[in-house]
């Protein structure tokens, strides 16, 4: 989507170049001689980007940069400026000035700077869209998505939250099984009674029966007092039985009665306790398949899966990424301060990730930046470091392909020859343009440039990485 740009600059071989570039460039422009010119469009128009020179005749850059933070908080201005008067487009950075060019500059740079101004007004447009979705949801139990899985869903918890049928609820680690149980029992006529957890790969075998059922005194060793399990404290409520693929054979007999009966005996009687609750199963793994190998029983998997709700993983659901995203900014901010803006970086990391732990995954990382970036703008730097990290090239020692483990050295100085090798391949990547290699890796231009001095590489080392000798070794 192209940006509307207020482009102010005296000279007019240059004004006039830029003009037909960004107008190629499918971004509307208008354009000033001086900054006199410049203000008058700024208090009659809202840019998106105003792009000026220091130097102006009536009014200086500047001078013209203060009014518009003034009259125009949401613009973003880029500076164009002598290597002179670099000092004072660095003092408008730290005011808030998206960037500055130093004459003469490739018109690429221009171009790729106004590419990530649409990307980050884009991510800020997609995250406001998220704020007012998520404004009349609670906060407490709140299930965040707009996809079509999603949709489905919510369609599945809608319709069988009001009936007292058994469900199975599956899908990976991570992607809010236990949510949807309590969605499910805060939905149902059951919502004022008990919802009770149980994690069946928790309890070791000798203890589940225990767990679930209750055990009178001295039933096995270290029973000094009789309990009530798990099912009698869920009378008349909900038993949530997160993952029953780990439920041991025996346990799976006594279950099978309560679901069939509603009766069960504790451990050390003979006494049968009557309850009524609703059973929410669910797992991460194929259960017919553990039906195959002997280990779950055929007829409990028909009596817990009269309705199953299959939960999506992250990856099938991208287009929700930026409604959780902003539902966890939420979530962790400290009270009375305000929600953390997300860099550009930082988005096209969190986009990019496969997420194997899920929306818990994604939680954990966002609550880790929260924390990491003190109530400012969330950057890469910020995320895990998993999040961001690569795997090493096929053939260095250590990696995949079979090779000897390395040696080990001084952390720093492995940290060093990572950051180097990672620092090349960042520039081969992208093509020797520094401004979008800073981009990538989430620092600004003069950190890169100082990285870059520190370990001695030279553009032609980062443009060998990007096109390797194809002669064989």
């Amino acid at each position: 989507m192209g940006l509307d740009i207020l482009l102010i600059d005296d000279e007019p071989d240059l004004r006039l170049v830029l003009e037909e570039t960004l107008r190629e460039a499918d971004h509307r422009v208008t354009v000033a001689h001086d900054g006199a010119e410049g203000l008058q469009h700024v208090t009659s128009k809202l840019f998106d980007v105003v792009i000026c020179d220091v130097r102006l005749p009536k009014i200086d850059g500047l001078t013209l940069f203060r009014r518009i933070r003034q009259e125009a908080p949401t613009t973003d201005v880029i500076l164009m400026t002598a290597y002179a008067e670099v000092s004072d487009a660095v003092a408008a950075l730290k005011q808030g000035a998206f960037d500055y060019l130093t004459k003469p500059f490739d018109i690429d740079e221009l171009l790729l700077q106004l590419q990530r101004i649409s990307e980050h007004r884009a991510m800020r447009r997609e995250l406001e869209q998220a704020r007012v979705e998520l404004s009349g949801r609670k906060p407490e139990v709140a299930l965040i998505g707009q996809s079509p899985p999603m949709r489905r869903v919510e369609g599945l918890i809608q319709m069988v939250a009001g009936s007292e049928a058994p469900v199975l609820v599956t899908g990976e680690s991570g992607t809010g099984k236990e949510l949807v149980a309590r969605l499910l029992h805060e939905r149902s006529v059951r919502h004022d009674k008990p919802f009770v957890v149980v994690n069946c790969g928790a309890l070791t075998e000798t203890l589940i029966e225990a767990e679930l059922f209750g055990h009178e005194r001295g039933a096995f060793t270290g029973a000094v007092k009789k309990r009530e399990g798990r099912f009698k404290a869920a009378d008349g409520g909900t038993v949530f039985l997160d993952e029953i693929a780990e439920l041991p054979l025996s346990a799976q007999t006594k279950l099978l009665r309560v679901l069939q009966e509603g009766t069960f005996e504790p451990l050390g009687t003979n006494t049968t306790v009557r309850v009524d609750v609703r059973v929410i199963s669910a797992t991460h793994r194929n259960l017919k398949e553990r039906i195959a190998a002997g280990v779950f029983r055929e007829d409990l998997y028909y009596r817990v899966n009269v309705i199953e709700i299959a939960l999506p993983s992250l990856r099938e659901r991208p287009g929700d990424l930026s409604l959780l995203v902003q539902y966890f900014l939420h979530r962790f901010t400290p009270k009375g301060r305000p929600t953390p803006t997300v860099s550009p970086a930082a988005w096209a990391a969190l986009s990019q990730y496969q997420y194997p732990g899920n929306v818990r995954e994604l939680s954990h990382a966002i609550e880790h930046a929260v924390v990491l970036s003190g109530g400012g703008e969330m950057g890469v730097q910020h995320l895990p470091a998993s999040m961001v990290a690569t795997t090493l090239p096929v053939g260095r020692p250590g990696s995949a392909d079979g090779g000897a483990a390395p040696e080990i050295r001084p952390l720093t100085v492995a940290l060093r020859e990572f950051e180097r090798e990672y620092l090349v391949r960042a520039m081969g990547q992208a093509a020797g343009k520094r401004i979008r290699a800073a981009e990538m890796l989430g620092i600004s231009r003069k950190s890169l440039w100082e990285k870059l001095r520190l370990h001695g590489i030279s553009d032609a080392e980062a443009e060998s990485r990007e096109h390797p000798d194809p002669r064989p070794s």
